[in-house]
């Protein structure tokens, strides 16, 4: 039982006189009865919510009841504040500022300085260091035409720089690894499809609405697939770039090849992105074997120096 949802489920309630099992259910996609127990721990807990039958029924705070503010420990409230404060760098919205409110409006004056403490120990801040300056813009379209049910339309470079118009049906908007996602329904490929923003260009929201299909969320944990398609390959670099070889291994690939190389095993698979990887540590990498390997790598950085002799 997660404690984010019990506290999402409190704050919902807080903020409505009376919702559904199910629209609950709806809303963090689970079943209904995973809801009815998270609303028995959080009468456990001292919280009175009571349910009522019928049309219109639902859960309920009892109206006179006044939350606790020594309901939150010091560590909940720094993860919760943690946790709205990140987002916050990432989504902008009347939204978003409300519920921090809310939330720090259970901070007890005399934890206040405690928490405040905890919450600076630790900042997470996924936004990038500089980027395309449509991103913000862009998702804040995408998030109304999820409210809304609206058809996306936008140009998109795909694979090897093809562009494209699409039109989707937009189903989620995903953050992995601090890039920003569309996933949704493509008219143009009849399927379920994964639209990486920054590639995106003239997004707009159309006027058409679009009938929820089923869906499935995409795959966002690709570990167990890369580790298939990996090999590992041996690769000579000099120490200047060890830090930006780190992003792809770990120091148990490194061995010292006297005091300024290492001889690293390195996780690669052939396509264009890892040759691409090879190709920009520059001159302080070699790929020593498999020979094939070797060869293609040959053959690449003897085109780009024919592109220099044109």
């Amino acid at each position: 039982m997660k404690v984010d949802r019990l506290v999402s489920i409190i704050m919902i309630l807080l903020d409505k006189k009376r919702i559904g099992a199910q629209e609950l259910a709806d809303m963090f996609e689970v079943s209904p009865r995973t809801i009815y127990r998270d609303i028995d721990a959080i009468n456990m807990a001292g919280i009175p919510v009571r349910g009522a039958a019928g049309v219109g029924g639902g859960f309920e705070i009892m109206p006179e009841y006044k939350i606790d503010k020594k309901v939150f420990s010091s560590a909940d409230l720094s993860t919760l504040l943690m946790g709205l404060s990140s987002l916050s760098n990432i989504i902008k919205g009347d939204e978003l500022i409300h519920t921090l409110t809310k939330v720090k409006s259970f901070i007890p004056d005399d934890r206040a300085k405690e928490i405040e403490l905890k919450l600076n120990q630790i900042c997470i801040d996924v936004s990038p260091w500089k980027g395309n300056s449509n991103l913000q813009t862009y998702v804040e379209i995408i998030k109304a035409a999820l409210q809304e049910n609206k058809v996306l339309a936008f140009e998109y470079i795909a694979h090897r720089g093809i562009s494209t118009v699409r039109t989707v049906d937009p189903y989620q908007l995903v953050m992995k690894s601090s890039h920003w996602y569309l996933q949704g329904y493509c008219h143009r490929r009849n399927d379920f499809r994964l639209f990486r923003l920054s590639r995106m260009s003239n997004l707009q929201m159309q006027e058409e609405t679009f009938a929820l299909r089923d869906y499935q969320k995409p795959t966002l944990d690709v570990t167990d697939i890369l580790e298939a398609l990996q090999t590992k390959i041996k690769i000579r670099i000099h120490k200047s770039v060890m830090d930006r070889v780190l992003d792809y291994c770990t120091y148990e690939d490194f061995s010292p090849a006297g005091d300024e190389y290492y001889i690293v095993s390195f996780p690669f698979i052939e396509n264009e992105y890892h040759y691409d990887i090879l190709l920009s540590f520059g001159d302080k990498c070699e790929c020593l074997e498999p020979k094939h390997i070797r060869a293609e790598m040959k053959r690449r950085i003897h085109n780009i120096a024919n592109l220099y002799e044109k």
